[in-house]
């Protein structure tokens, strides 16, 4: 989110070059929430040759093996919600569970290609991909009103009951070594639960994908003025995919097809709003971000930060990367979304990171007590 909005008010999206000519839309079909929109960005006059249009929407089976809505009771009460997350289970009991967090205003499913390329890597470990509250979950307050609560503690909370709901639900007697990987929004949540130690031993390392405090912080000033660029609503899902594709936003056609469906709701009128309002949650904004640097760096656990490029590092950041105390991949051909954009490589970076952390590999000689059992000398 953070990056998205910076990357908006510096218009580098105008800097890249376009895979095919593109022409200009005699008539925009969608509603802008500003009349000035496409004064503000080029990216609201252009859009694909009918060769680079969308194919319809692709299906959440094509990347996860299971659907689930689980439902956490009243209590303590005002507790109560129904969370939904996707799920593909660890192959075998020993195997790592990649717990995926999605960024503000956007979906679990943000991490389909993903995931499936990963799996294509690492054919036995899990994959549980989550979805916040207002982004796909819902949670009640005592006296059964939507609470729509943002703030990083809520939603770090949140993370772990559906961690620990999933493996209720699943029979497992233990809870899988897990990595927790979270962009933008999802990358401050994952990083406060790391903070926090609220996983235990059980916590294997955590990824941050294409956030840091100070880029984040800056450009939540701008942040306004890009969604104010955003239609309101689209006349139908291909519409709203094209747009995506249009503007940037995603620069993976396929990605779109399997993300920006679950980012919209149907309207009585026939037409598709988003899900979640980001205006609405201004006021939660500088509670994700604030301390988040220092919160990575001083979570247990091994850390790895994916950016789209260097710029975005601070200084208690580029300090820490000096040090040595975290791993630093840049994808710089990536936008914001870099798990959409580049899913294949994104991938490639997180296997790695997770093979070199997996404790079930690690050898250890023997204990001496256990020698001397087998009346062996030491």
């Amino acid at each position: 989110m953070s990056d998205l909005a910076k990357s908006f008010a510096k218009t580098k999206l105008s800097s890249l070059p376009s895979p095919e000519p593109l022409t200009e839309d005699p008539a925009d079909a969608y509603e802008d929430d500003s009349s000035s929109a496409s004064s503000m960005s080029s990216t609201g006059t252009v859009i694909p040759t009918n060769s680079q249009r969308p194919a319809p929407v692709l299906h959440w089976s094509d990347y996860f093996s299971q659907e689930f809505y689980l439902e956490r009771s009243a209590s303590p009460p005002g507790a109560h919600a129904k969370f939904h997350v996707y799920l593909t289970p660890p192959a075998t009991p020993k195997a790592n569970l990649l717990v995926l967090h999605h960024g503000a205003g956007s979906s679990a499913l943000s991490f389909a290609l993903m995931a499936k390329e990963v799996r294509k890597m690492l054919p036995d470990v899990g994959i549980l991909a989550v979805e916040a509250r207002d982004h796909g979950s819902v949670v009640w307050d005592a006296e059964g009103h939507i609470d729509n609560d943002l703030s990083v503690d809520v939603l770090g909370k949140d993370l772990v009951d559906m961690i620990q709901l999933t493996k209720n639900k699943m029979g497992w007697t233990e809870l899988p070594p897990v990595v927790l990987i979270g962009h933008s929004l999802g990358g401050a949540v994952v990083t406060h639960v790391a903070n926090k130690g609220s996983l235990g031993h059980k916590m294997l390392g955590y990824a941050v994908l294409d956030v840091v405090e100070g880029s984040a912080m800056e450009a939540l000033k701008h942040m306004q003025s890009y969604l104010a660029t955003r239609p309101k609503a689209f006349p139908s899902l291909p519409a709203a995919i094209e747009w995506h594709i249009r503007s940037r936003t995603l620069r993976n056609p396929q990605s779109a097809r399997a993300s920006v469906p679950s980012l919209l709701l149907q309207t009585p009128d026939g037409k598709w709003a988003w899900r979640t309002e980001l205006g609405s949650t201004e006021a939660y904004w500088e509670n994700w971000f604030n301390g988040m640097s220092a919160k990575f760096l001083g979570g247990k656990g091994a850390k790895l930060l994916i950016l789209a490029g260097t710029d975005r590092l601070d200084k208690e950041l580029m300090i820490g990367q000096m040090q040595g105390k975290f791993q630093l991949q840049v994808l710089p051909a990536a936008g914001h979304f870099l798990q959409e954009d580049l899913p294949e490589k994104t991938a490639e970076v997180v296997v790695e990171f997770v093979k070199r952390n997996d404790r079930s590999t690690l050898i250890l000689p023997p204990k001496v007590s256990d020698l001397l059992a087998q009346g062996k000398r030491v």
